[in-house]
């Protein structure tokens, strides 16, 4: 199966502060499904570098990352919603 380029929304927040957003990642994928376990492994690996003390690994095959991580913020990944990407410019 072709692979195309997928955007994955998780919804963030912080709740020392009261605040909430969105975590975009972007990358290749064959289907949302697979968007989706893709993102939740690249930030997994972001976070445990971070804690780790180690730079945080650049994009990942694919063009997948997590940049921006946010230490102390909760990602509700049981909301996040996957689809293709589609380029506003």
């Amino acid at each position: 199966m072709p692979l195309r380029y997928f955007e994955v929304d998780v919804p963030i927040h912080d709740t020392s502060r009261a605040q909430h957003g969105v975590h975009v990642f972007t990358g290749e994928a064959t289907s949302a499904t697979e968007a989706l376990r893709i993102a939740h492994e690249v930030y997994d690996a972001a976070l445990a570098a971070h804690t780790a003390g180690i730079a945080i690994p650049g994009k990942q095959a694919g063009g997948w990352g997590a940049r921006g991580l946010r230490p102390g913020w909760a990602l509700d990944w049981q909301a996040a919603k996957a689809g293709p990407w589609n380029n506003e410019l």
